[in-house]
């Protein structure tokens, strides 16, 4: 199957008409298991891996990866297999926790501006500026600590958000720096699932808190924030993937192909020298091969 023809009912750019029922967490497109993906993630990890490396080397676009989800959707583990070919040099991962007391003292972008990713490079975001609209949402009260103006805290104010978002990521995008934003799309059935997995095996026991389960109360009410996130957020510019995450390994297969479908769209190539550049090197070169000792 052509890559765009698997990766494309996953696109989400013009979120007019986006309803999350429509986009079945279990989605396979005809993979049958783990064994039939290893061989697609694979050559994706390897393809990402030379890209990268022209990337890096042409220093000019960057690429800024985004990862949502609800909890124990395989935001890690994908970013962990897929990335796994990619040079660290040239790759940062950023985890967007609680904020700080200085994070909350700034606007809430600020905390995300001052890690965007170098030319070159490629920067990854588990989690984002976006649970501002999702978790602050759900859970109005952590509203309170952002310290907004009360003039400034009006019915319009997820919408202000969204349009903010909108004109931030085009403005990265006028920079050079492409967006891709990942919806790892797990069902409430499968979360449990892998709570109780953690919950039965120690050495995973710290990756499950009590509040985690507590969540699971407003699960319907996060659904709706996501949904009217990407419908308001998904551009052409910086478009949302709602990518199933049942299995995590269809899920891997998908972020790894968008990712090296979007390099490829950059038509990456290595720096090419110069006359003077080439001379300067052919006498680097002379002066090596007749170095004494």
């Amino acid at each position: 199957m052509k890559r765009e023809k698997f990766i494309k009912p996953f696109r989400v750019a013009h979120g007019k008409h986006f309803r999350l029922k429509n986009y079945d967490p279990g989605e396979t497109r005809g993979l049958k298991s783990d064994e039939d993906a290893v061989e697609l993630l694979q050559r994706g990890v390897s393809q990402m891996a030379e890209l990268q490396d022209k990337l890096y080397a042409q220093d000019r676009w960057a690429v800024l990866v985004m990862f949502q989800a609800m909890d124990a959707a395989g935001k890690d583990s994908a970013i962990k297999h897929v990335m796994s070919g990619v040079n660290p040099q040239g790759c940062e991962v950023h985890a967007f926790k609680q904020p700080s007391p200085e994070e909350l003292d700034h606007d809430y972008l600020w905390r995300a501006s001052k890690v965007l990713p170098r030319r070159g490079h490629i920067g990854i975001f588990n989690r984002s500026y976006y649970e501002e609209v999702l978790i602050v949402r759900v859970h109005k009260e952590l509203l309170e600590n952002e310290r907004l103006p009360p003039p400034l805290v009006t019915k319009r104010l997820w919408e202000n958000r969204f349009e903010d978002m909108v004109r931030f990521e085009h403005y990265l995008t006028r920079q050079g720096i492409i967006v891709l934003k990942f919806f790892l799309n797990v069902s409430k059935e499968e979360q449990k699932k892998r709570f109780i997995e953690r919950l039965k095996e120690p050495e995973k026991n710290w990756k499950l808190s009590p509040s985690d389960v507590a969540e699971r109360e407003r699960w319907n009410d996060y659904l709706g924030a996501y949904e009217e996130m990407i419908a308001h957020t998904a551009t052409e510019h910086a478009p949302w993937y709602v990518v199933p995450a049942d299995n995590k390994w269809f899920t891997r297969v998908v972020v790894a192909e968008v990712i090296v479908d979007t390099l490829e769209s950059l038509k990456l190539t290595y720096p090419r020298l110069g006359a003077s550049q080439k001379k300067e090197l052919e006498a680097a070169m002379r002066k090596l091969l007749h170095e004494k000792g």
